[in-house]
């Protein structure tokens, strides 16, 4: 096998490493960056749930992309098992109205 640098083939020495870069005094797996935290689909659920005037289960459906199922699971999982939020319910003029139970104490 052949060296690809001529100078070191004549002597037989291996060819000389790259210096490597100084290493930073920051610990590994951080950036000096700070890192906005991604906006989900429970996050916009529960924003839609947050409103005066509540969501629907269609807006709901619209803004996760989900199906109705899901989004029912969702509210039942997540929202009042997970999260401890009250969600009531009451029925609109076509279809039924979410909202998070404002807590009075």
């Amino acid at each position: 096998m052949k060296s690809k640098n001529p100078a070191t083939a004549a002597q037989g020495k291996p060819a000389a490493k790259p210096e490597a870069r100084p290493r930073t005094e920051q610990p590994r797996g951080t950036t000096n960056k700070t890192k906005a935290k991604r906006a989900t689909k429970s996050d916009a659920v529960i924003a839609l749930l947050s409103r005066p005037r509540g969501a629907t289960i269609d807006d709901m459906m619209k803004a996760t992309g989900w199906q109705a199922h899901s989004v029912r699971g969702f509210l039942a999982g997540t929202v009042k098992k997970k999260r401890g939020l009250a969600v009531t319910s009451e029925a609109g003029d076509k279809d039924r109205i979410y909202r998070i139970a404002l807590e009075t104490q």
